[in-house]
C-alpha cells in the first residue's frame, strides 16, 4: 500500500511542472560512480527515481538488473516511453519503505532529502535501506549537504555529515563520505558523495 498523501504530492508536483531537482541527465558524481562498475549482472535499485536519467544511464551501458522504484506513477512512465525494452516488472510503482527485494547496490540520488525529516523517517530510511542490501551490498550516492530548517514542507530537506552517519553508521561501514569534487556547478559546496557497505 502506497501513502496516499505522499503520491498525490509527488504526482502533483510532476502534473505542475514542479521539478527543480530534475537536470534532465544522470548527475556527474553518480555517473563516474557507475562508470567504474565492472560487473554489468548486479542486482541494482534506484528508489525514488524520479524520470531515472541514472537507471536509464546504466540501463543503456549494459547493467541487466537494473530496477527503478518511484512512489508516483507519472515519472515511471516518462522512463517507460524513453526505454521502450526495459522490462516493465522492473518499473516499481511503490512506497519505498514497504518494497522487499534483495540487491546488490542502491543508487541515492538525494532521496534521503526528499522525505519529511523526522528522527523516525530518517531512521526507517537507514534501517530499510540495511534490509534492501545483500551482505557486504553497498548504498553509494548523494546527499543534499545544507542546515536542515524547521520548514517541514519545503522539500528537498537538508543535514549534514555528521547526522546522516548519526543514521547509517549502525548499519553501514562508511568508505567514504565526502563533499563532492564534481557536482553539477549549480549543486557545488551542497552534496556529499558516500559509498557505504552494510554490515
Amino acid at each position: 500500500m502506497k501513502n496516499n498523501l505522499e503520491e498525490k504530492y509527488w504526482t502533483n508536483r510532476y502534473l505542475e511542472k514542479q521539478m527543480g531537482w530534475d537536470i534532465g541527465y544522470p548527475s556527474s558524481p553518480i555517473k563516474a560512480y557507475i562508470d567504474q562498475l565492472k560487473d554489468k549482472d548486479i542486482r541494482i535499485l534506484v528508489p525514488g527515481a524520479g524520470n531515472g536519467y541514472e537507471a536509464e544511464y546504466l540501463f543503456k551501458n549494459g547493467f541487466k538488473n537494473v530496477h527503478v522504484l518511484d512512489i508516483s506513477e507519472l515519472p515511471l512512465k516518462a522512463f517507460k516511453k524513453r526505454n521502450p525494452t526495459f522490462q516493465e516488472q522492473k518499473l516499481l510503482h511503490e512506497n519505498f519503505f514497504e518494497h522487499t527485494g534483495t540487491y546488490d547496490l542502491i543508487l541515492e540520488q538525494t532521496f534521503f532529502c526528499s522525505f519529511v525529516p523526522t528522527k523516525a523517517n530518517r531512521k526507517a530510511y537507514a534501517q530499510q535501506m540495511s534490509k534492501l542490501l545483500n551482505y557486504k551490498g553497498k548504498l553509494a550516492g548523494l546527499w543534499f549537504s545544507f542546515p536542515l530548517t524547521n520548514d517541514m514542507e519545503k522539500r528537498p530537506f537538508g543535514g549534514d555529515k555528521e547526522e546522516y552517519l548519526g543514521y547509517l553508521e549502525p548499519y553501514f561501514e562508511v568508505k567514504s563520505f565526502e563533499v563532492c569534487y564534481n557536482s553539477i556547478p549549480e549543486r557545488e559546496g551542497n552534496e556529499l558523495f558516500g559509498i557505504f557497505v552494510k554490515k
